[in-house]
């Protein structure tokens, strides 16, 4: 891997990570207006139909991006992963994209403290240290010594705890599908799920309310196709880090666009969690 395509990759994810916060201010604001299983039903038809897009310019066009000696559990991660989106933006609309998102960023450390029990990986006690450490860090976040805890806080973390969750599944998927399969599972899939529950939150929306859903659909796919560009030239390794910047795009937004509050709190736990994440995606390269 030539340093040109890293740093390429680089800035692939920098520029998806800012797409993916754009679309979150979408979200956020779309969700606070309509119902969230309509939004993300709109969203899921526009990226099924770029899944499928994507999958037809393969060899072998869709038949052979559909098929998989594994259907339950290409079913279940699509499912599971259009659920945590709906969780993730009623999140939103709780917390708002500061706190949602620094308590989200935790879930590199789930991945870690999940893969021993569902991938049988080993993870080490520098690992497990980093992932008490980010733990920590939402404890800091969420305060739940100081006054009433609210609930509402462990929205995020549910989130992140389901697409860590996810995240774990593809792995476990890849051992016997490829990228492209589990890419079309993901949003076809996701895209009827969807449509059986949003269905019946349908609500009239206003023209200019369409226009933010047109660019939410365009985000959406955007954002997965800079990410599949940024995998294809770079190592993984090597770009993971810099999905972080998601939180410092979205913090802006929150700061700048929806006039949330910047709380001391939330900005130290949310070092400590990046800090701990940090450490076990340079620890998971070491090992590898």
């Amino acid at each position: 891997m030539t340093e040109q395509n890293t740093r390429l990759g680089i800035l692939l994810m920098v520029a998806t990570t800012f797409v993916f916060a754009v679309q979150d201010g979408i979200s956020k604001h779309l969700a606070s207006e309509y119902n969230v299983y309509m939004v993300v039903m709109v969203r899921y038809w526009f990226f099924a139909a770029f899944v499928m897009s994507v999958a037809s310019r393969q060899a072998g066009g869709l038949r052979a991006a559909a098929r998989t000696e594994q259907p339950f559990l290409q079913t279940f991660r699509a499912l599971l992963l259009v659920s945590e989106i709906c969780v993730m933006i009623y999140g939103f609309t709780l917390l708002g994209l500061i706190e949602a998102h620094a308590v989200f960023a935790s879930y590199p450390l789930l991945v870690a403290a999940l893969s021993g029990p569902v991938l049988g990986e080993y993870v080490g006690w520098r690992r497990w240290t980093a992932i008490g450490a980010g733990f920590v860090g939402i404890l800091i976040i969420l305060k739940p010594g100081l006054g009433v805890f609210d609930p509402a806080a462990m929205v995020a973390l549910t989130a992140a705890l389901m697409f860590a969750l996810y995240g774990l599944l593809t792995r476990y998927a890849a051992r016997r599908d490829k990228t492209a399969t589990s890419f079309f599972w993901t949003g076809t899939v996701g895209a009827l799920g969807m449509t059986a529950v949003g269905m019946w939150f349908w609500e009239t929306m206003i023209a200019q309310d369409w226009a933010w859903m047109a660019v939410l659909c365009v985000t959406g796919a955007l954002g997965h196709y800079t990410l599949i560009k940024c995998y294809e030239v770079a190592e993984a390794s090597a770009v993971q880090p810099f999905a972080y910047l998601q939180l410092v795009f979205a913090s802006a937004l929150g700061l700048f666009v929806f006039g949330e509050a910047l709380e001391a709190n939330v900005v130290l736990g949310a070092v400590i969690v990046v800090a701990a994440g940090l450490f076990t995606l340079w620890r998971a390269r070491v090992a590898a």
